[in-house]
């Protein structure tokens, strides 16, 4: 967990990686509930038997967008600004799913400050967040991502 006492300390952090996330495990139920909560049952998510037979990954994979929506949990597992009263997400600027996620995997988030902008009552920061698999040559998730923290 990286402590930043003040978002005055923040703005020294950027072109640097901050933190690095705690591993999440990507489970077939927590696949289901994404599933069942977005309306996106394509079989290649759920049907284990069918994916292990069909599918170019041998078994059922994450969502992308299921990998993407990780993204404040592994934040909040790795940076802990203790000014905050609270903090929003303001949006992504870029995403891509280079690598996919097989059910089963590990992941995590490496972020990397790229800017903070002064807005009132706070401050908007621009995260490089890049998610890597335990054990995988390529990024699952790189995304751009806009946060908003107000003091």
């Amino acid at each position: 967990m990286r402590e930043i006492a003040s978002l005055a300390e923040l703005k020294g952090l950027i072109g640097q990686e901050v933190a690095v996330s705690d591993w999440v495990e990507i489970t077939q139920e927590r696949v289901q509930m994404f599933a069942d909560a977005t309306g996106d049952h394509q079989w290649i998510h759920l049907d284990v038997e069918r994916s292990r037979k069909e599918s170019p990954y041998g078994g059922t994979i994450a969502h992308g967008f299921l990998t993407l929506s990780l993204l404040p949990m592994l934040m909040a597992s790795a940076i802990r600004m203790s000014d905050v009263k609270m903090g929003v997400n303001y949006g992504v600027n870029k995403v891509r799913f280079p690598a996919p996620v097989p059910v089963g995997s590990k992941v995590r988030g490496r972020m990397t400050l790229l800017s903070v902008e002064d807005i009132p009552g706070g401050a908007q920061m621009t995260w490089q967040v890049t998610m890597e698999r335990e054990g995988g040559d390529k990024p699952v998730c790189v995304a751009e991502s806009v946060s908003r923290r107000y003091t």
